[in-house]
């Protein structure tokens, strides 16, 4: 009988496989849902009926100064589409192209070049209009907004504090920290500088029970997000939910809490699936863009942990095919995680280090996947960068049946084997008698 073959993401193409036969799998994807058939006019109808607010052109008229923040490489969001769509309903209001700014939301990423910004925006935007990027480290481009009551420190990019009105794109999936992504973190996060990306990513946001994926109540990250976002004046947001192939699922627009709830509500019955227990081993796509390099790869075997339950038993393995041409990444943040995990002498020393001192921006990532280590192996298959894998505390294999030959030999013959082809957009929850199990 001929076994059957997976296939995963692996950069713009896939990898396929088969596992052995003592080991047993189960396959999950996302919930079907049928794509927007003709997106630009669902835009459309978005812009023209947003939700909770006005349309732009009566937000706008001549002489407002607007900042656009939209999302940089490292996300699929399909900012060439959304992007214009704004920027017609603005010259609609009579602004000028010199009274707009488009700001590339890198957080701490490293600066998008020309051609990534071209990607992003299309050629004619880029020619047309002032296009930016996020700089958390320069002084000049930052302004502080003020403390909140709880010290956190609302400092963001000057040409949203210059402006009259802030719009921002996004993509609502599942995030580690926010429980999703979009709404109010393209600007709260993306075009922040170091201090507030330091304060919202510190451990004792980032070790707390209500940040979670999936999770919005409670979550303290979330509501830090969302309180920067207000101090920020953002009144408009422009955002999408996709499917595993990028196509478009929804698309929202309006007032940045109410239009993010909505798609937050969609985005759940589309990305949440039920799983009847934990697993030996995880296998989790990633694919491009988010496995170009290690720090953005490591996100699949941190949310599988990160979800409600984590998905993987203590002791299993976590498999992710990753091709990582740009290494680690070349960022600040980057470069942190690379230096944290290479220079720390085991996985304890990193979780005690960051819990006693804190960290810099970045290296966050750091202290998320020693907790994943702490209970789990990752193995990192088809790198370019083996040698940095191996210096990051994971385990570098060059295919999958050298990796599948790992877990065996640690785990037994006979195992129990979860496929997430996109583990970035699946959200595994395993049904509550469980959890209880689990957590007791």
């Amino acid at each position: 009988m001929q076994r059957q073959k997976y296939r995963v993401p692996y950069s713009k193409s896939f990898l396929e496989f088969t596992l052995p036969r003592t080991m047993q799998a189960t396959l999950i994807v996302s919930q079907p849902a049928e794509p927007v058939k003709d997106v630009p006019a669902a835009i459309s109808e978005a812009l023209a009926h947003p939700i909770g607010t006005k349309p732009i052109c009566e937000l706008a008229e001549p002489g407002t100064r607007t900042c656009i923040v939209f999302t940089d490489i490292t996300r699929a969001c399909p900012d060439h589409l959304l992007v214009p769509a704004l920027l017609v309903e603005l010259e609609k209001a009579g602004v000028s192209d010199d009274d707009i700014t488009l700001l590339c939301g890198t957080g701490m990423h490293r600066p998008s070049t020309r051609e990534e910004k071209i990607t992003k925006l299309g050629a004619g935007s880029v020619e047309r209009y002032r296009v930016i990027d996020n700089e958390p480290q320069n002084p000049l481009a930052l302004v502080n907004l003020g403390d909140t009551p709880d010290g956190m420190p609302v400092q963001l990019h000057r040409a949203i504090a210059e402006a009259d009105l802030v719009i921002a794109t996004g993509i609502v999936e599942p995030h580690q920290y926010a429980g999703y992504s979009g709404g109010c973190k393209t600007v709260a996060i993306g075009a922040a500088g170091e201090a507030l990306i330091a304060y919202t990513h510190g451990p004792a946001f980032v070790d707390h029970p209500g940040t979670r994926l999936g999770r919005i109540e409670g979550n303290p990250f979330h509501e830090a997000v969302a309180e920067g976002a207000r101090r920020a004046n953002l009144r408009f947001i422009l955002n999408v939910v996709l499917d595993d192939d990028k196509h478009v699922l929804c698309v929202q627009a309006g007032e940045p809490e109410q239009a993010f709830q909505e798609l937050v509500n969609f985005a759940k019955s589309i990305y949440e699936v039920p799983i009847p227990h934990q697993y030996d081993i995880a296998i989790g796509g990633v694919g491009f863009p988010k496995d170009a390099n290690l720090y953005q790869a490591s996100r699949a075997p941190s949310y599988l942990f990160f979800a409600p339950t984590p998905v993987v038993r203590p002791g299993g393995f976590f498999i992710i095919p990753a091709r990582c041409e740009e290494g680690v990444g070349s960022g600040v943040g980057e470069q942190r995680f690379l230096a944290a995990m290479r220079d720390a002498p085991n996985i304890q020393f990193i979780l005690d280090d960051a819990r006693r001192n804190g960290y810099p921006p970045g290296q966050q990532r750091a202290f998320v996947m020693a907790r994943v280590l702490e209970k789990a192996q990752v193995v990192i298959v088809g790198s370019e960068c083996p040698d940095l894998v191996a210096a990051c505390k994971m385990i570098p294999a060059a295919t999958m049946e050298d990796a599948l030959r790992l877990a065996r030999i640690e785990l037994g013959q006979s195992c129990n084997v979860l496929v997430v082809p996109h583990a970035l957009l699946t959200l595994p929850v395993i049904g509550p008698e469980q959890q209880s199990a689990y957590n007791g």
